[in-house]
C-alpha cells in the first residue's frame, strides 16, 4: 500500500516502502528475511531481524567498539588538578588552548549523538548497522561524560565551558555549519525513498561522519595529545586518546556506510554531487583552520597554527580519497606522523604510559 506523507520543502514524499522503524504491526504472513532483501537505505526486509548478516564489516565494528570499552572515571586526574591549580604550572596560552579545546568538544559530542539517534538510526534500514549505532550512541554519552568529569575535576566554569559553542565565534561557526546538515531532525516526516531525499541523507552522513568526526576533532586531538607527550595534563590526554580510538571506529564505520550506499545507489553519486561534496569538505577545512588559529594564536608545545593548517589539508585530502573523490588541495605531507601511534590499539600500555590498559580484546583490533 502506498504511504502518502506531507510534502518536505517542496518535495513530494510518496513511497511504497514498508515501515522501517521496526515498530509497525506484525505481518503474520511475512516470509523469512533473505540476505538479498537487506539494504543500507530503503530496505524492504524486516529491520528487527539481525540474522542473516549481510554487512559483516558493520558487525565487526560493533565488536571492535565493545572491545574498546572504557569510562572516564577510570582515569586519574590528580596530576592534572595539581598542574591546573599551580600558578606557574601552565602558561596563559596553554590554558587558553585547553579551555577552547574542551569548549568545542563539550557540546560537539551531544550534537553528534543527537544526529545518530534522531536521524541516522531511523534512516539506515539495516539491523547490523543499527546494532553498531547503538554502541556508538553509548560511546557519545561516555565522551560527554568525559568533559563533565574534566570540568568537575579541574573546577572549570561549567557555564563557560558548555556554552562556548554559542559564545566563541570560531566554535559557533563550526556548530552552525554542522547544524545545517541536521535540518532533517526538525522534520519528523522526512524519509528517504526518492533521489532527492536519499541524496540529502547521504550528504548528512558525510557532514557528520567525515567532517565532524573525521576532520574537526583532529586539531583538538593533536593539541591535547601534544600536552600528554610533554607530560602535561596527562589525565585529559589519556582520555582524549581513548576518544580518538573510538572516533577512529566511528569514522571507519561512516566511510564504509557511505561507500556501501554509493554502491547500492549509483545514481546518487553524480558528478555534480561529487563537486558539491568537495566544496563542502573545503569549507569545513577552512572553518577548522580558523578554529586552530583561535585556539593557538601564538603557538605552543612545538605546535603552531600553520602546522595545523597543513594537517587539516592533509586530512581533507585523505577523506576525499576514502570517498573516491579527487583531492581538494595539492599534495600535502602529514606534519604530525606521531598521531597514528595514538590510534594503535595493539599497545599493551597507553601512549603516555600512565597506566596499564586491560582491554583484553584490544589486540584483536586491526587498523590498516
Amino acid at each position: 500500500m502506498l504511504r502518502h506523507r506531507p510534502r518536505l520543502r517542496g518535495v513530494p514524499v510518496t513511497t511504497n516502502l514498508p515501515d522501517t522503524t521496526g515498530l509497525g504491526s506484525i505481518d503474520r504472513d511475512g516470509g523469512r528475511v533473505r540476505v538479498d532483501d537487506k539494504a543500507m537505505i530503503n530496505a524492504r526486509a524486516d529491520v528487527n531481524q539481525l540474522l542473516p548478516l549481510k554487512y559483516h564489516w558493520a558487525w565487526e565494528k560493533y565488536l571492535a567498539g565493545c572491545a574498546n570499552h572504557w569510562m572516564p572515571t577510570e582515569v586519574s586526574m590528580q596530576a592534572d588538578i595539581a598542574l591546573w591549580r599551580s600558578p606557574t604550572g601552565l602558561t596563559d596560552d596553554e590554558r587558553h588552548t585547553i579551555k577552547r579545546n574542551l569548549g568545542f568538544f563539550a557540546t560537539s559530542e551531544s550534537l553528534v549523538a543527537n544526529n545518530v539517534v534522531l536521524a541516522v538510526y531511523r534512516n539506515l534500514t539495516n539491523p547490523e548497522c543499527r546494532q553498531y549505532l547503538l554502541r556508538q550512541a553509548f560511546e557519545e554519552a561516555v565522551h560527554t561524560h568525559t568533559f563533565q568529569y574534566v570540568c568537575e575535576s579541574l573546577g572549570l566554569d561549567e557555564g563557560e565551558l558548555f556554552n562556548m559553542y554559542r559564545e566563541v565565534p570560531s566554535i559557533t561557526d563550526k556548530a552552525a555549519w554542522a547544524l545545517r546538515y541536521t535540518r532533517h531532525l526538525e522534520d519528523p516526516a522526512f524519509r528517504t525513498g526518492t533521489p532527492e531525499t536519499d541524496r540529502a541523507f547521504l550528504r548528512d552522513l558525510i557532514a557528520f561522519y567525515v567532517v565532524f568526526e573525521g576532520m574537526w576533532f583532529y586539531t583538538g586531538f593533536a593539541q591535547i595529545l601534544s600536552f600528554g607527550r610533554r607530560n602535561k595534563m596527562v589525565g585529559v590526554a589519556e582520555q582524549y586518546q581513548y576518544i580518538l580510538r573510538d572516533e577512529s571506529i566511528h569514522l571507519n564505520f561512516g566511510i564504509d556506510a557511505i561507500n556501501q550506499i554509493k554502491i547500492e545507489n549509483p545514481g546518487l553519486w553524480t558528478e555534480a554531487f561529487q563537486a558539491e561534496i568537495r566544496t563542502m569538505l573545503g569549507e569545513a577545512c577552512e572553518l577548522e583552520i580558523a578554529y586552530s588559529r583561535d585556539t593557538m594564536p601564538n603557538g605552543l608545545l612545538g605546535l603552531n597554527a600553520d602546522q595545523c593548517e597543513q594537517y587539516m589539508r592533509f586530512i581533507t585530502n585523505r577523506r576525499c580519497a576514502q570517498l573516491g573523490l579527487a583531492p581538494v588541495f595539492g599534495p600535502t605531507d602529514n606534519p604530525f606522523p606521531w598521531m597514528s601511534e595514538a590510534i594503535d590499539l595493539k599497545k599493551e600500555k597507553n601512549f603516555f604510559e600512565t597506566r596499564v590498559t586491560e582491554y583484553a580484546s584490544g589486540s584483536t583490533l586491526d587498523w590498516d
